[in-house]
């Protein structure tokens, strides 16, 4: 057998660490997962008074707004890696010649 297919506990990571370890990756996934949650506990909390509106509109009202805001988490954390990944090198490069 080869030492690639061995086990080690650093590969065997919890969910929490996985988190973490993704969320220094990219900072802008915890900010998605909160707006997430924050939306839909909001939707939920507003379904007990809505109203004259059906069920079924305003549950996809709020899924439209909770995909928003994770598009739009998603979104800057696109443009901050393109900033960080190009814009900041070449901008701090020219800077030091």
């Amino acid at each position: 057998m080869s030492s690639d297919n061995q086990w080690s506990a650093e590969e065997d990571e919890g969910q929490l660490s996985r988190l973490i370890r993704k969320s220094r990756d990219s900072p802008f996934v915890p900010v998605g997962i909160a707006g997430f949650v924050s939306v839909v506990s909001y939707g939920l909390y507003k379904l007990k008074y809505r109203r004259d509106q059906k069920v079924s509109i305003h549950l996809i009202h709020m899924r439209v707004a909770a995909q928003g805001f994770v598009v739009g988490a998603v979104t800057l954390g696109v443009l901050y890696s393109m900033y960080k990944d190009h814009i900041r090198p070449r901008f701090f490069s020219e800077s030091k010649k």
